[in-house]
């Protein structure tokens, strides 16, 4: 709320000095000669802060949207160790609805307005943007606000923070049944991509994320103990992935034919940074007539075929590196026939 104090200066000057204190934002102050003037700035400049329009520094009225988000992407993105290949794609969406705008005149509605437009659109690969993608091009966008507020001082506030998250649905379990996996690696084994059918065995067999396998070293692989070492990760702790079976022998067809001076176990061309997928990826998903699967699918694949062997959910969780049972949980109703048996053999050794 506004307070405005007349004073008179030692000079004989009056002075209208206007403090305006609004819980959750930090007080602001201005004098003026003339009251009307005062009462004009308390009035715009509460209706601002309390629009989220309101940014103390001049800053936010000099750096547009596209300006801030360019300097973060070479600031902060491209320090990154893990992969920031669809962050990129949410900033560089922002930029091209909003860049223009200063960030003084970034609101929590105009933010709405645009995120509304994101639900139900067709992605880059014809698929429809759903809740949950559009809640991660959000929360892009607020780091790049909460940077440019803690670091840059180019803002006062973080309008993104009032921008209300989507509800998500379940997280969802769709993994390929015995005919989509053999018709899948068969389209992938024909591939163009050289490297595909490695990439995809790969993530069936370990339930790796997929920019883990790309960005993959050779440095990580350990042969001789049949593993692989991720030092780099989602959640940032080092987790070991055992190489068994047909995934190791193709690991060490792979190790045959390495390419000196080159750390990728999956190089590109340029052989200075991984191979690119993504074409090949839905072309053999077209080819094999699969639909609604997309490639962090296969590490549901991977974890719906351990319960179905009889893993556990701790056990799960251990390979494909989460913290907590909570993730895990969406595929107890694949370990049914492991529960019944250790169900049964408690039953057994207390009434026998």
């Amino acid at each position: 709320m506004a307070t405005i104090e007349k004073r008179t200066t030692d000079e004989g000057r009056v002075v209208h000095r206007v403090k305006i204190r609004l819980k959750g934002h930090p007080p602001q102050t201005a004098s003026f000669p003339r009251l009307t003037d005062a009462k004009i700035w308390a009035q715009h400049t509460e209706a601002a802060i309390r629009e989220g329009r309101h940014f103390k520094t001049a800053a936010a009225k000099k750096h547009t949207l596209a300006e801030t988000i360019d300097r973060y992407c070479e600031e902060i993105l491209s320090f990154k160790p893990n992969s920031t290949e669809n962050q990129r794609h949410y900033l560089k969406w922002w930029s091209k609805e909003v860049g223009s705008y200063l960030l003084s005149d970034l609101t929590p509605a105009l933010l709405i307005e645009h995120r509304s437009k994101l639900v139900g659109s067709k992605n880059r690969f014809g698929r429809q943007i759903g809740p949950s993608t559009v809640n991660r091009y959000v929360t892009a966008l607020g780091h790049v606000f909460t940077v440019a507020v803690n670091e840059w001082e180019w803002m006062e506030q973080n309008p993104a923070r009032k921008v209300s998250k989507y509800k998500e649905p379940r997280g969802r379990v769709r993994f390929l049944s015995d005919d989509e996996r053999e018709k899948l690696l068969e389209a992938c084994k024909e591939s163009d991509n050289r490297f595909l059918y490695t990439v995809v065995v790969l993530a069936l067999s370990t339930g790796a994320r997929k920019m883990e396998l790309l960005g993959l070293k050779w440095q990580a692989v350990d042969l001789t103990r049949k593993t692989i070492i991720l030092h780099e990760t989602k959640n940032d702790e080092r987790r070991v992935i055992p190489l068994q079976g047909y995934a190791l022998s193709l690991i060490l067809e792979c190790s045959k034919i390495r390419k000196l001076h080159c750390p990728y176990v999956f190089p590109s061309d340029k052989k200075s940074q991984p191979i690119d997928i993504r074409t090949a990826w839905e072309n053999a998903l077209k080819k094999a007539n699969i639909d609604d699967f997309r490639f962090h699918d296969l590490r549901h694949s991977a974890a719906s075929y351990l319960a179905m062997n009889g893993a556990s959910l701790a056990e799960i969780a251990e390979v494909l590196g989460h913290k907590t049972l909570q993730m895990v949980k969406r595929y107890a109703h694949l370990s049914e026939a492991h529960t019944a048996k250790v169900v049964q053999s408690m039953n057994e050794r207390i009434f026998g």
